[in-house]
Formats: C-alpha cells, sequence, structure tokens
C-alpha cells in the first residue's frame, strides 16, 4: 500500500503562542495551524517519574504530505489526544511526506 493510501485520519497541528504572564514568565495557548490527513501508527510506550508521580507516555509516529515549518515546539491533535511533537523527519529528502515522531504524556 503507498503512504497516501494509509493516510486516513484527521490530525491538527497546532503552534504555541507565549504571552507574558506579569510574573517575568510566560502564558503559553495553543493556535490551529493546520488540519491535515495523516497515517497514524502507535509505537511501544513507557513510564517514568516526573515530580513526585508516575507519568505514562505513548509513542507514535505521523506520516503526513511534506509542509514547511513544521518544528518540534508544536503539538499535534489526534482522537482528543495531545501528542508532542519530538522529532520532524523528511526520510529519503525529496519533501513528499514527513514522519513525525511524537509523544503522548497522560
Amino acid at each position: 500500500m503507498n503512504a497516501i493510501a494509509g493516510m486516513r485520519e484527521r490530525v491538527t497541528l497546532q503552534s504555541p503562542m507565549r504571552s507574558a504572564d506579569g510574573a517575568g514568565g510566560a502564558d503559553v495557548s495553543w493556535t490551529d495551524a493546520a488540519t491535515v490527513w495523516a497515517k497514524v501508527e502507535e509505537g511501544a510506550g513507557g513510564e517514568r517519574l516526573t515530580g513526585e508521580r508516575l507519568a505514562t507516555r505513548a509513542a507514535l509516529t505521523l506520516t503526513i504530505r511534506h509542509r514547511a515549518g513544521l518544528t518540534t515546539e508544536m503539538r499535534a491533535l489526534w482522537n482528543a489526544r495531545v501528542l508532542n511533537i519530538r522529532a520532524v523527519r523528511d526520510g529519503d529528502g525529496r519533501k513528499r511526506f514527513l514522519t513525525l515522531e511524537c509523544e503522548e504524556e497522560r
């Protein structure tokens, strides 16, 4: 099956918007940058200690058509799940598809 035929899921890509919080920090809100078709593959998960709690995480790989401007500061929304983008790869360098290595933390 070719890559395009496997792109059956709607994914929303979001960009962070930072604004000063008045205390020297920043508030982060998210704005929709694009909604795209994607092939979503779930990978291995794991657990890690975050602060004083145990957080589970799931690894997912999204394949989308190539688009400029994607960074690891962005995130993706899929089926009400928030996926932090950890890596953006153009596997064959031909600017046809991008592979987004994502992580969901729960």
